[in-house]
């Protein structure tokens, strides 16, 4: 029998989106900016819906719900990527970019089924008005919450597995920001035709499910709208509709074009990545906090209430 001579990657080489040092100097500078607004923007707007009772509806708890996956979300990519920009050597060990593969799915999957959910929400809210705070009870809230995150683990094991499954021998230098199942399909040594089909049936079947979700939660949502006699009715609808459209356009957009398709890398998916990575996630509280009086009020109110706290110990 012959032996088959062959060495394991233990470890990948990130190349990220430059070898220029002074440009990674630059894009170290404008991703720590972004995160740190990422940070500061959807804490900000957690800290306010859990403080201003009446925010305490259906909607803005899935609002914070959505600060709190993007968050996450740009945890995952970026502060590895800012070490990156400053270390010569881009490395991360094969258990680490597993891990970031994993995570980056499992939270992904999640904000995938819950910008779905927060289009039902919206249904029920413009459909059934009368019937939403029955519907929407607090206890049907926390469940379907409670499945998009299973929803979201499942398919990140749809994609992990498939992957770990693939022999890696080299060479390891993964032409990405990060670990992902293209970038790393395309530096397998074994067949990858298993782990493509896995994951085009796993994204595929997402994709699809919560696109046509979408589809006909929103051809209600207008038909209804429409219907509205009162063109300040129609407007205000159409409002709150408008920012939940605008995200969910954001993160489908690069997704689809990124994942529905064979595990072919082009250069422009990493600046596609840094789009739904960073970009989406920084942009989110902007566009819900500049179109939502409430919120915007809300936050008034809190920095208010920071200034005489701040005026009372002071004296």
């Amino acid at each position: 029998m012959a032996v088959r001579n062959e060495t394991r990657v233990t470890h990948f080489i990130l190349l990220g989106l430059s070898s220029n040092p002074d440009l990674q100097i630059m894009l170290f500078v404008l991703f720590l900016v972004m995160y740190l607004l990422t940070v500061a923007g959807n804490l900000l707007i957690l800290i306010t819906i859990y403080v201003d009772p009446q925010l305490h509806t259906p909607m803005y708890f899935f609002l914070s719900h959505l600060s709190f996956i993007d968050l996450s979300f740009a945890t995952v990519t970026v502060p590895k990527s800012l070490v990156n920009f400053l270390m010569q050597s881009n490395t991360i060990s094969f258990n680490d970019c597993i891990a970031q593969l994993f995570f980056l799915h499992f939270i992904g999957g999640v904000e995938c089924f819950h910008l779905t959910l927060m289009a039902y929400d919206r249904y029920v809210a413009i459909c059934n008005p009368l019937r939403y705070t029955t519907i929407m009870n607090r206890r049907v809230c926390l469940q379907l919450v409670v499945a998009t995150w299973i929803g979201g683990f499942l398919h990140a094991v749809g994609q992990a597995f498939p992957t770990i499954q693939l022999t890696f021998c080299g060479p390891n230098e993964i032409n990405h920001l990060f670990c992902d199942a293209h970038p790393l399909s395309v530096l397998a040594c074994s067949s990858t035709l298993i782990s493509e089909i896995v994951d085009m049936a796993n994204s595929g079947t997402i994709t699809l499910g919560c696109f046509l979700v979408l589809v006909i939660s929103y051809t209600y949502i207008i038909s209804t709208i429409l219907k509205i006699r009162s063109s300040e009715g129609r407007k205000k609808a159409f409002s709150t509709c408008a920012s939940h459209l605008l995200v969910v356009t954001l993160f489908f957009g690069p997704c689809v074009f990124i994942y529905m398709r064979p595990s072919v890398t082009f250069e422009a998916d990493k600046l596609i990545a840094v789009f739904y990575t960073i970009v989406t996630p920084w942009l989110n509280p902007f566009i819900y906090t500049l179109r939502n009086e409430k919120v915007r009020k809300s936050m008034k109110k809190l920095g208010g209430r920071k200034v005489s706290f701040l005026e009372t110990h002071m004296k």
